[in-house]
Parts: C-alpha cells; sequence; structure tokens
C-alpha cells in the first residue's frame, strides 16, 4: 500500500480527476480516499472510467449529489446511523480499520497480537484535536487514550520528535500542546511546501530520523509564522478601511484578498479576522490558474458551508468549488468574481446575522474565590480534560487591580493582577494583544486558570480571554 497527497498548489484538494490519473499510474487495485472524497463527484467517476474501484472516507458534509463509489463511509452522508457525528477524518479511518480487523478476526484470517489497533491511537489524537472538530464523547475518548500512550512513552517516533522540537514535555504533553506546538508545525508542511514531509516524519522508524524531519518541520513553521504576521497585518488594514468606507454601519462580515497573500495560509488569516471580530470572514489568495483559492471561518450560528451552498445555488457561476464544515470551509472562484462573490457573500449573510448571532457571548464559571486562586486548583481543571472544541476549558470572571503590564514575545499582554476583593498577586497573560491596558481602574476579567510549566517549577498563571474596565457594559 502506498500513499498519495495532493499538493495544494498545483491540484488543490480532494480525489480530483487529474489525482486519479497520477495513481492510477502507479497501478493500483483500489483508490482510498481519507478525509475526502466526499464531493469527488468527478473524480469517483474517472477512477470507475479506468477500471479502478473507490472506498470514500470522509467526514465532510455532503452536496446535493453523492460520488459513485464503491463505498462511502462518512457518518454525515444520508442514512449513517453512527452517533459519533463529529469524527474527524481520522477517527473515521480508525473505525474502518476497526472493523475490517473484526470481521477478519472473525474468520480467523489474522493474529489478534498481530493487529492492535490501539497502537494508532496516538495518531488518532493527533489528527483529531488538529482538525479543531467538537470533542463530543466519542471524540474525547479518543484523544484522552492517545494522550495517555504518549505520555507513558508510547508515542512513535515522530509525535515525539515534534514535541521535542517544541520544547514540550512528553509525560505531561496535553490536548494544548498538540493543538498549538505539535499541530502547526506538521501543518506547516502542507501550507508552506509538501505535506509529504509531514506524513514521512509520522511515519519515521525511528527517533534519529524523526528529529531531523521534525526540525526541518519546525524551520517551516518560522516561515509560516513570518508569513502569516505580514499577512496579517495586511488584512487589518484592509479591515479598517472596510470599516471607513462603511461609516456608521456594522459589518455583516469580511471578504478580503490580496495579490501577495499565500494561498496556504489565508485560512489562518481568515481565523485570526474573525476572533478580533466576531463576524465571519473569508480571505482569498491567487492560485495562479486564473482562480482565487479562499478560506472561509465562521461563527456559532452562521453555517459556513450551508452559506457557500446557498450562493452557489443562486449563482453557480460565482463558485463552481467548494466544501467543509459548519465553522470552517474552502472555495475556489473564477478571478474575475471576487467582486460579485463579494457582493453575494454579504447578502447571503444578512439571512444569517440575527441581532444573538452578531453578539459575542462568554460563558462563565462566575469567580473563583481567593481560597481556590491556586496550583492545586489548576492542577485539577488540567486533569480534567481533553478540552477542546465544543467542550472548552471552564472560564471564570471577577475584577481585579493592575499591578504591572508589559508587552512580551510576539505580541502578547503580560500583567499581574491581584482581586479586588483581597488575595495573591497573580502572573496572568493575554495572548495576541499588542497595547497596554489602562491603568487606575479595576477590570473585569474573564479568564482560565491554568499551570505555567517554568524550569521544574509549576505555578499559577491566568489566561485572560476578555477584559474590560470594571462597571463597562
Amino acid at each position: 500500500m502506498s500513499y498519495l497527497i495532493p499538493d495544494r498548489f498545483e491540484h488543490g484538494y480532494g480525489l480530483s480527476p487529474a489525482i486519479v490519473d497520477l495513481a492510477a499510474a502507479r497501478r493500483p487495485d483500489l483508490i482510498l480516499t481519507v478525509d475526502n472524497g466526499i464531493a469527488s463527484v468527478e473524480g469517483v467517476a474517472r477512477a470507475t472510467s479506468l477500471g479502478l474501484p473507490v472506498i470514500v472516507t470522509d467526514h465532510h458534509l455532503p452536496g446535493d449529489r453523492l460520488p459513485e463509489a464503491a463505498a462511502i463511509v462518512n457518518p454525515n452522508q444520508p442514512g449513517c446511523e453512527f452517533a459519533g457525528k463529529h469524527l474527524a477524518g481520522v477517527g473515521v479511518m480508525f473505525y474502518v480499520l476497526a472493523a475490517l480487523r473484526a470481521r477478519r478476526l472473525a474468520s480467523g484470517c489474522i493474529d489478534p497480537d498481530k493487529a492492535r489497533l490501539a497502537d494508532l491511537l496516538d495518531l488518532v489524537a493527533l489528527g483529531t484535536v488538529a482538525d479543531l472538530v467538537p470533542l463530543d464523547r466519542n471524540n474525547r475518548i479518543l484523544v484522552a487514550q492517545g494522550l495517555r500512550r504518549l505520555r507513558a512513552g508510547r508515542g512513535r517516533p515522530g509525535i515525539v520528535a515534534l514535541a521535542r522540537v517544541a520544547g514540550r514535555t512528553l509525560d505531561r504533553l496535553s490536548e494544548t500542546d498538540i493543538g498549538f506546538a505539535l499541530a502547526p508545525r506538521l501543518n506547516a508542511a502542507g501550507r508552506m511546501d509538501s505535506m509529504t514531509l509531514g506524513v514521512e516524519c509520522l511515519l519515521a522508524p525511528d527517533e534519529q530520523t524523526a528529529l531531523a524531519l521534525a526540525a526541518e518541520l519546525d524551520g517551516l513553521n518560522r516561515d509560516r509564522r513570518q508569513r502569516q504576521g505580514r499577512m496579517e497585518s495586511q488584512a487589518q488594514a484592509q479591515m479598517e478601511r472596510w470599516l471607513a468606507a462603511a461609516e456608521d454601519e456594522d459589518p455583516l462580515g469580511y471578504c478580503l484578498f490580496d495579490a501577495d497573500w499565500h494561498e496556504g495560509i489565508v485560512g489562518l488569516v481568515a481565523g485570526r479576522l474573525k476572533e478580533r471580530t466576531h463576524r465571519p470572514a473569508v480571505a482569498f489568495a491567487r492560485s495562479g490558474d486564473g482562480r482565487l483559492k479562499g478560506s472561509v471561518r465562521s461563527i456559532p450560528g452562521v453555517h459556513a458551508r450551508d452559506v457557500l451552498a446557498n450562493i452557489a445555488r443562486a449563482r453557480p457561476e460565482l463558485l463552481p468549488r467548494f466544501g467543509g464544515h459548519a465553522m470552517a470551509a474552502g472555495l475556489s472562484i473564477p478571478d474575475a468574481q471576487l467582486d460579485a462573490f463579494r457582493r453575494a457573500w454579504l447578502g447571503e449573510l444578512e439571512r444569517w446575522m440575527s441581532d444573538a448571532v452578531r453578539e459575542r457571548r462568554l460563558d462563565s464559571d462566575g469567580p473563583l474565590t481567593a481560597a481556590h486562586l491556586t496550583v492545586e486548583t489548576a492542577g485539577v481543571l488540567e486533569n480534567g480534560g481533553p478540552w477542546g472544541q465544543g467542550f472548552p476549558p471552564p472560564s471564570f470572571d471577577e475584577q481585579f487591580e493592575l499591578i504591572d503590564q508589559r508587552i512580551v514575545g510576539d505580541a502578547h499582554l503580560k500583567m499581574r493582577l491581584c482581586p479586588v476583593d483581597g488575595g495573591p498577586i497573580i502572573d496572568a497573560i493575554m495572548f495576541r494583544r499588542d497595547q497596554l491596558l489602562p491603568e487606575g481602574r479595576p477590570l473585569h476579567c474573564v479568564y482560565r486558570a491554568e499551570l505555567n510549566r517554568y524550569q521544574g517549577r509549576e505555578q499559577l498563571q491566568l489566561v485572560v480571554e476578555h477584559v474590560q474596565p470594571a462597571g463597562a457594559c
């Protein structure tokens, strides 16, 4: 068995007819897709014409027409009764292997000791967290078991190497480490060059090989961060011009494009813009073939893929290709249709952006007493995970006096806070904030209580998610 990963810059996404032709040159017996294929009607048809059966395994939402594959395994396809609707592509494939193993065990074709799928759970955990799918009960079990194996030193060399180059402690590896340290380095391969480098790292047979590959990924990730920073600054400038042109109107969403943007990074830019504004955002880059490739990031209450589907039904010439989820989607449009698409995008958002959807919601479990602002509390919360999409860690809110503040690292705000009702002075950080807070007035903060580990020491750190002057509406 061999694998073939489409180059996103040359081939786009999914099982296209061009990818089928590349696969056919290797003379396979069949084609098995992972995390794609549910929208590949033309690609599956091409494979069938060549006498190649296709098994589609995917989790993306299907369109109006399903591909005529030999088999489709997708919990979100019509008629599927599988309870775990939020599986990532790696989770779907894990269950396919589990079903195959059960069938072959029943027929006596394999030795149970030589088909241990538990050895794959580190990969399942990595892929599930990296794909940002909701951590429902089923996914939480998969992630928890994968993390348990990694912490016990039973992970594959490639994941261990990624943790090492990211400076993460393996025996305390968390879902946060996967999401913010390992996954970005792995994904940097596909964003900046070819995902083959990431796959080879995960398949590395030994520590030395894995570390060399992980170091390359770390370098690509540094390049990605620099490029992303420049693109985000340009997007911010575009957004400010948009707001100035809109005068007093509150934009329903954003649709941005720059000729110099990197198509592998536009999804990250759209995501950051969505976080800052609480509005759906789409960012485009040139693909070099007369088309623009874009990524959508959305907010609760606005289904990204359904927004695109409605635009495609009304104006098919604007949107020949798209796919995705509720919170994220990808699309390709003709270069000349950008302005028309922007108008259609904003027009469709009018149907979705009610007053309730526009308002950013912050959930809180209330204040923590001074007696609970401790390392012990943070440890209990850490061990209550895995936390993630659809299952966020507890947040708290209360008023603090600002003792001091400074900007550190890549534009993060470091603070020391003291509860207004009395208590200890606590370190706090607000990520991706490059402006100091007004002083001389108590602050109302929404925060998470986490452990900060440094040089073998553990101390309490508040991760501030939102801040405003006390008493402000």
